[in-house]
Formats: C-alpha cells, structure tokens, sequence
C-alpha cells in the first residue's frame, strides 16, 4: 500500500538542494535512517537523499561535489556546511558473491528504488518537494510497533546482501526494537549463515561496533549468539556459555558469558575501549577454570585468566581489524583488572600501581571495574554507599597524592640517566639496563633517594658487588 501523507518539516539545507535539483527539472526525497529518526522524533545524524538526476547532472547542477561511489550512481554533495550523499533511483539485481550487486540500474520512480532495501523501517521517503511521505511498505506501522521486517521476502533479502542481517541485530539493539518472526528465523538458515561469512570483516567490525555503543549491548550480543553470527566472527567468545562462575562466594550469579554481557552494558556507551574490554575482560576462564574442594563446599577457580584473556582478546581485535592503539588499549585493560587494593598499601605500592598500569590507563580501568561489578549482578554501582566504590575512591585519592607530588613514574624521570653511568666507569650494555630499572625501583620506594649524587653511589654499589 502505498501510503502518502503530509508529515515532516523538511530541514533548509534540504530546501536548498531541492530547489536546486529541481532548477534543472529533477525530483528529490530524503531516505533512508532520517527518516525513520524524523518519524520517532529524534534528530537525524546525517541525511541521504535519493534522485531522478544521473550523477553527472548532480555535478553540473553543485559546486562542491565529490564522486565517492559514482559507479553505483552516488556522489556526495558538500552544501550550507553538510555532507549529503544524493544517489540516482536505482535497482539491484544478482548477488553471486553475497555480497554486491552483479547489476546496478537506474529506476524511473523513487517507489522501485525503495523496494531494493533491505527493511521497511528504512524504506520511507520524504518528498523534498512537499514534506509527504511515501511509504510503500508500511514502514511507518513497522516503526509504531518496533519491528525490523525485510521489504519483501526475507530469504531473498539476506541472501543478497550478508550483512542485512547483521544490520538487523544491530537495529534491534540500537533501537529497541524487535525483529519479526519470519525475518529471525531466516537469519539462522544455513544458507543465510554462508553469505553472512563472505561479508568483509571490516564491514561486520563497523556494525559490532554500533552495537557496543548501543544503550543495551547485550540485545545484539545475545541475538549474535543465538543466530550463529558471533560464531562466524568471534568464536572465541562460544566456550563462555555455560562457564558457571557461582558458588558458595556468592560473588557471581551468571556464567562467564553473560557475565560479559551484562559488564558491557555496565560500561560507558559512548567509551568504545571501555565496552571492548568489559566484553572481554573474563573470555580467558573457561582456558583455566578448575573447581577446587573446600571444607565449606566447592569454589570455582579462574588462576591467571586475565593473562590469557589478554593474549585472546588481542588475537580477536586484531582479527577485526580494529586500530593498533584500540587492540593495546583494551588488551591493556583486560590483563591488568584484576588488581586487588588494600588500606594497608604503602605509598610505594601506589606508585608501582600506577607505573605497572600506565597512568594514562588508569580512569578506564576503574571504569572497567565499576562495569565487572555491574555485571555480576545486574546492579549499578553506588560508589559512595558500596565498600567496593569506596575502594575506587580511596585509591584514585591517594594516586592523586602521589602524582601531585611529581613522584618519579619512569626511568625518564631518574635524576640520572645512561651517559651518567657510562661517564662514572659503567659499561654500556644489558648490565647498565639492570643498574637503571634498580635505581628506579630504589626511587619508587623512597623518592628521596632521586638525587644525582645519591644515585650514582648506589650505581657504583651495585656495579661492583655482583
């Protein structure tokens, strides 16, 4: 049914292209996820713009244009301080790699250029013209009841396109919404799973990202299990199903897996280093569980999982693609988060604390704890009504101490350094490597010891005595 009724204001820099598209005789609608924002009542983040007009008149008709996919009749248009990417009515047909088209043809109305995507949600123009609606598939009654249905039949949709229905879990968690029974169980055909595998890992890196920086991550994570999508991608995360973790501590209420879940939802949506290591942080227990017997009752084990969670999450990222600084960053955090203060650390303990961490780690970190607690239970975190909480405030107090007392982090701040020692008959070499990291160790107990002249003898001491 094709649905068409007066509804959106359209926003001046798209009045300003229509009326220039349409000085040269062309039709213009707004598409795609601005729309259906503009029906829920969000703000768009950007705004799409579908066309009668071949890229060539789109770039005879704008000043400013860049040809960023114009062999599938996209350009972007740089307009009034936006970037909208306008492409000419088009159909698609042929997907012999799962992947991309075989053949792209330009289509007369924008009604055939709507019938190839992938959702009825994201099927809706806008007539730039008037403001009218034109919803050929009843999106908008889609989006009233928070389903993500496939235009169309959904088999054919998936198997086109692998990523679809990668999209659609996203969605799900992104929104809100829920997908529709047909479109679901279609994502776990065998035949839709094989097409999903061919998709680039950099275009299912980008949409397990937008799930991370859903509000709820765990939607899309355990619809990812559940369809076998995460199986194709990040396996290892499959033997943390079933992982029990509960036992007479009563510290955990879920296994392994859900646990992981959960913490991610703990953290920050908009810190993605955060939310990576709170999905990943425990993924090394099952390698190294054992349940050992106590006179009180079974206790689970999980010795060292933060080293071997942080050699798999490493291998993971890097699989992804992920950025180099973002797979040390969070395989950074996942190794060192399982650190245990006490009262009766010494300032000195603080200061090794902090130069093990880095620093510059080390508000990430108490982020990523607050988040493993969270998904212990469930339960937020009152910082300041929780002996946990009041840990966390207790050490960023006294680190903050040590810092503002400009304590020596590194070897770089030792009043000495290796032309000292070489200057005062110390050999260049490995041995002098160990001189300086002792000397910093000295430092790091006792600050006062950093002083050039007290260093040097301490140098000298521990030259000639080995």
């Amino acid at each position: 049914m094709n649905s068409i009724t007066k509804a959106v204001k359209i926003p001046l820099v798209l009045k300003k292209m229509h009326e220039i598209l349409a000085s040269g005789g062309f039709k213009s609608y707004l598409v795609g996820g601005a729309v259906r924002d503009m029906i829920m009542g969000k703000k768009p983040h950007d705004y799409d713009v579908a066309t009668d007009a071949s890229p060539r008149n789109v770039m005879k008709l704008f000043s400013r244009v860049i040809p960023t996919g114009i062999e599938h009749g996209t350009v972007t248009v740089l307009l009034m301080g936006y970037s909208i990417e306008i492409t000419t009515f088009r159909t698609e047909s042929g997907y012999s790699d799962g992947r991309h088209p075989d053949s792209i043809k330009y289509a007369a109305t924008i009604e055939e250029d709507l019938s190839r995507r992938d959702f009825t949600m994201n099927a809706i123009a806008v007539d730039l013209a008037e403001g009218s609606i034109i919803d050929p598939f009843s999106g908008r009654s889609d989006i009233k009841a928070k389903l993500i249905r496939t235009v169309g039949n959904a088999h054919d949709r998936f198997c086109e396109d692998g990523l679809r229905p990668v999209r659609a879990l996203r969605f799900a968690a992104q929104l809100d919404f829920s997908i529709e029974k047909d479109t679901y169980l279609n994502i776990f055909e065998q035949e839709t799973l094989s097409v999903v595998s061919k998709i680039s890992i950099e275009r299912f890196r980008d949409e397990f990202t937008k799930i991370l920086a859903s509000k709820k991550p765990s939607i899309g994570l355990k619809l990812m299990e559940e369809t076998g999508i995460m199986n194709l991608f990040i396996s290892e995360l499959i033997p943390c199903r079933g992982c029990a973790q509960k036992d007479i501590r009563g510290f955990h209420e879920f296994d392994v897996l859900d646990h992981l879940f959960y913490a991610c939802d703990g953290a920050s949506p908009d810190n993605l280093i955060v939310r990576l290591a709170a999905l990943f942080h425990d993924i090394g227990k099952p390698a190294v569980k054992k349940v050992e017997q106590t006179d009180a009752g079974n206790v689970n084990t999980f010795y060292n999982h933060e080293q071997r969670g942080a050699v798999i999450t490493k291998t993971v990222l890097t699989r992804l693609r992920y950025p180099t600084k973002i797979v040390n960053d969070v395989t950074r955090l996942v190794k060192e988060h399982m650190f245990h203060y006490e009262h009766t650390w010494s300032d000195a303990a603080v200061r090794r604390f902090i130069v093990r961490v880095g620093i510059e780690y080390l508000d990430d970190l108490f982020d990523l704890r607050l988040a493993d607690i969270f998904g212990m239970h469930r339960v937020p975190v009152r910082v300041h009504d929780s002996e946990a909480g009041m840990n966390l405030i207790e050490l960023k107090d006294r680190i903050t101490k040590v810092v503002a007392e400009k304590s020596v982090m590194s070897l770089r701040n030792l009043a000495i350094n290796g032309k000292d020692l070489i200057a005062a008959g110390i050999p260049p070499g490995k041995e002098l490597g160990r001189i300086l990291t002792e000397l910093f160790s000295t430092v790091l107990d006792d600050p006062s010891q950093n002083t050039r002249e007290t260093l040097l003898i301490i140098a000298k001491n521990i030259y000639y005595r080995k």
